[in-house]
């Protein structure tokens, strides 16, 4: 035998199979993805050019992570386009190549490691469209999807059991007449549509949906409403009503915002229909004052609260997003209590610099 024959392999990594190697990468945090690729050219590979069976991978494995997506509004240009924490620099939000400008005053859901776009229109034509596509955020590719009963604006957009249902205005003409249309995510078909019962007025619907014990709150500038889709059954909800609520998440089937006149994190328990506000944090929130307007978003069972640095003037130059994840915790008496597991600046460079941000989102992938 030679010596170069007994000579070990210098990259040992390329003689695993193809399926070990899978595995191995499967179980990797992404964030470590650009340093694993460097040890290996197999893991580049696969990395590179095999994503969606990775991700599929890290699926069945257990190992899929939660994913923050933020739907950014370039205020220079008025384009809203999604940004994502780098894979591997954390504290920053990157823009997404390749994928198309938003509509604006359209829906986007999270299913899963899918995001769903639905109807709204752009900032070219003003022409609301009844267009639909979704994103595959494993690979950041994009399928178009079967056009919406009707061109919709100003929706807001619920993921429940394998349908979306998207609500909004049936007559672009007249914003209280309200319908509901359900999207077949395993189908990829629009379903009959459900309007709205007969005096119950609801006027322009904010973009603050939550869905929470398999009901659909949603508010409009005066009243608050839920909807039960297994019944298409509509009523108001007049103690949430009475609170300005916005930019909110559910999580636990309890929904949070942030009151930004007094700086506190509200909650409200639909089933025992009571308000209160979330302890611990006051520390955190005092030094948010100067900043922007806080949005909420239930990450992986915490609560995350996100919004740009810089002030609430659109005029400002912003270079920086203020994030914090939160646990909560509900003790003795009923009270609902934060801690702060981690809070940081994340970067964000927009053309321009001016910035609003419009919908966080949370995927699986």
């Amino acid at each position: 035998m030679s010596r170069a024959e007994e000579q070990p392999s210098s990259d040992p990594i390329t003689s695993l199979p193809e399926d070990v190697a899978f595995d191995i990468l499967a179980r990797v945090p992404r964030r470590d993805y650009p340093r694993v690729s460097l040890v290996s050219k197999l893991f580049r590979s696969l990395i590179v050019s095999s994503p969606e069976i990775l991700y599929a991978r890290r699926s069945s494995s257990g190992c899929a992570e939660h994913c923050l997506y933020v739907s950014v509004r370039n205020l220079v240009n008025g384009v809203d386009r999604f940004y994502t924490r780098s894979i591997g620099h954390y504290h920053r939000l990157v823009l997404i190549p390749g994928l198309p400008v938003l509509p604006r005053r359209g829906s986007v859901v999270a299913v899963g490691s899918m995001i769903y776009v639905f109807g709204g229109f752009y900032v070219d034509d003003w022409k609301v469209t009844s267009s639909a596509f979704s994103i595959d955020c494993r690979s950041h590719t994009v399928q178009p999807l079967p056009n919406m009963p009707l061109p919709m604006c100003d929706t807001v957009a619920y993921y429940m059991d394998g349908r979306i249902y998207v609500i909004g205005p049936e007559d672009l003409t007249s914003e209280s007449k309200k319908v509901v249309v359900v999207f077949n995510t395993e189908t990829q078909t629009w379903m009959t549509t459900t309007t709205k019962p007969a005096g119950m007025e609801i006027r322009n619907l904010r973009t603050d949906e939550v869905l929470m014990g398999g009901k659909m709150y949603m508010r409009d500038r005066r009243k608050s409403f839920v909807y039960e889709p297994k019944e298409s059954k509509w009523e108001t909800d007049e103690v949430l009503a009475s609170k300005e609520w916005g930019r909110a998440c559910g999580v636990d089937d309890v929904l949070y915002y942030h009151d930004s006149g007094k700086n506190e994190l509200r909650w409200y328990d639909p089933k025992q229909r009571c308000w209160g506000v979330v302890k611990g944090v006051e520390a955190l929130l005092a030094e948010t004052l100067v900043f922007g307007y806080i949005h909420c978003v239930c990450y992986g069972g915490k609560l995350v609260l996100l919004c740009p640095k810089g002030g609430r003037s659109e005029d400002q130059v912003r270079t920086e997003v203020f994030f914090a994840e939160i646990f909560l915790e509900r003790r003795k008496g009923g009270q609902m209590w934060g801690e702060v597991a981690h809070s940081c600046d994340l970067g964000l460079t927009v053309p321009g610099g001016k910035f609003n941000i419009m919908k966080p989102l949370v995927v699986v992938v």
